[in-house]
């Protein structure tokens, strides 16, 4: 059986995006990491799997699995290449597009520019929803890590993550302390980890290793969730733009009670087709 599929990219950010509307297909974890074999395989960081609503207010649900077969509950970045994956495939005829994911449900708007804006909801901010262990809610975290501490924000914008304030990110050691909190026992569904440093109070540069997948050249949730610790720590002002390897997202948010909007690009590079 013959599957199609396009290869898109959001920030440099690559996804595998498959249509299970039109298409009747059973993905095992076993096929999922041969699919993500950049010799063998199509190669991604992540595989969208986009499905009909579960919410008949809504017009798709998608999934997200990472390279190892686990599946994960949003991505920003992912979110942007769905949008424009279902327009551009005629799924809907409409801009303005309302899914659900594990995460949370989101609103996405194709604007006239090709851009993605991305309504990410309200960023969660009580430790025991982000879920993390904590005394109680605050602005900056105290974290032990290997033989010392970090100071970190935490956040949930669709996953959870730890944003790590650092004067510079290239000498951040992304993989050995991103690796370490990402695992940490505060953290009891793991957490992605942003390693953030500030320009000026409306930019940023960030790296994020991210939980079960390791670093990559951008990540949605992850500019999210930056921006939004930044926000409540008094080092940045909405909107924020946040420089990645990949290339740059805009993030807006208006403080407690308001959602966050992500604004960016997203580009196919390919379709193609897979024997199942």
């Amino acid at each position: 059986m013959l599957i199609n599929f396009s290869k898109m990219h959001g920030c440099g950010n690559d996804f595998m995006v498959i249509d299970a509307v039109t298409q009747k297909f059973f993905l095992s974890e076993n096929k999922i990491k041969s699919l993500a074999d950049r010799r063998l395989g199509v190669g991604f960081d992540h595989l969208l799997v986009v499905e009909p609503p579960y919410d008949p207010e809504l017009d798709f649900h998608y999934r997200i699995y990472n390279p190892d077969g686990t599946e994960i509950q949003m991505g920003g970045n992912g979110a942007r290449c769905l949008a424009k994956f279902v327009t551009e495939k005629k799924l809907i005829n409409r801009k303005d597009i309302r899914v659900s994911t594990l995460g949370g449900k989101l609103v996405l708007t194709v604007n006239d520019d090709g851009s993605v804006l991305v309504d990410m909801g309200e960023p969660v901010l009580e430790p025991a929803k982000i879920p993390f262990r904590a005394q109680g809610r605050n602005k900056t975290y105290v974290l032990p890590v290997g033989d010392g501490h970090v100071l970190c924000g935490a956040v949930f914008t669709g996953n959870p993550h730890c944003i790590l304030a650092v004067d510079d990110i290239e000498s951040a050691d992304v993989s050995g302390t991103g690796e370490l909190i990402s695992v940490h026992e505060r953290f009891p569904e793991k957490v992605n980890v942003g390693f953030m440093q500030v320009l000026n109070p409306h930019e940023i540069r960030l790296r994020v290793y991210e939980r079960g997948s390791g670093e990559k050249p951008s990540c949605g949730t992850g500019a999210c969730a930056a921006a939004v610790v930044g926000i409540e720590q008094g080092l940045l002002s909405s909107p924020v733009t946040v420089h990645f390897s990949g290339g740059d997202l805009t993030v807006e948010w208006q403080g407690e009670g308001c959602p966050v909007k992500m604004t960016g690009n997203a580009s196919l590079v390919f379709d193609g087709c897979i024997e199942f």
